[in-house]
Order: structure tokens, then sequence, then C-alpha cells
């Protein structure tokens, strides 16, 4: 570009992302790990409160993510850590134990979580180029 502008995001080429934020990623990981193990437990225990306060949780640790990180990798971490402690727990072990009762409440809570999840991804605040704030026919 003659502007001494960068041009698009696509158009830039792929740079490895600093320690800082693959620590936040990792964070992010394990806290939404750690919501999603907390929203197992308060959504069966007090319905239905307890299965808002679970998907409120979830939702404010999604977008929260992605605008603490400033993109979308920030609500994409903690609902991948969500999705693998929600699907691990849905599993019944060899003495009969489980944490997900085949009731309503446990499945609005999964396909809630994962409603939610997809909107704070597309949602969360996208890394926009530097630059003017002018159309691009300017």
């Amino acid at each position: 570009m003659s502007d001494n502008h960068p041009g698009s995001l696509l158009a830039q080429p792929l740079q490895r992302p600093s320690a800082g934020r693959v620590a936040a990623y990792a964070g992010l990981f394990l806290l939404g790990a750690i919501v999603g193990f907390a929203g197992t437990l308060v959504q069966a225990a007090w319905f239905p409160g307890g299965l808002l306060l679970a998907l409120a949780g979830a939702a404010g640790t999604f977008l929260g993510g992605a605008y603490a990180t400033g993109g979308r990798g920030g609500a994409v971490a903690p609902v991948a850590g969500w999705i693998i402690a929600v699907v691990l727990l849905t599993t019944s072990r060899p003495e009969g134990d489980f944490l997900f009762a085949a009731g309503g409440a446990s499945y609005l809570f999964l396909l809630g979580g994962m409603v939610l999840a997809v909107i704070c991804a597309t949602l969360g605040a996208g890394r926009q180029p530097g630059g003017g704030s002018a159309r691009l026919g300017k």
C-alpha cells in the first residue's frame, strides 16, 4: 500500500504469539474448565436459578476472555476448557457414579452452554486493523 498502511490482517504474515498471550490463553483455558465444573454442580443443585447462574457464569467467562485479550481467541480458549470439562463430566464411572442426570436441566446446560459459546466467540471483540476510520474508497 502506498500510504504506509499495513493493509488487511489477512495479508499480514503470521507471527508467533508472545509469551504473555500464550499464558493468558492457558489461564483462560483453565478458567473455562473450572467454570464448566462449577456449573455442572450448580445447575443440578438449585434448579432453575442454578442453571441460569451456571450459564451466566459461562457467558461472562467467554465474553470476558474475548475483551481481556482483545480478540476472538480469548473467547475460544475458555470455550475449549469448558467443553472438555463438561464432556468429561458427562461420562459415568465404572462404579455407576455420574454428575449429569438424564433430565431436561442437564440438556439445557449442555446445549445452552454451547449456544452461548458460539454467540460469545462470534460477538467477541475481534482485532481491527490500525489506521484511519475512513471508507476504503477515499
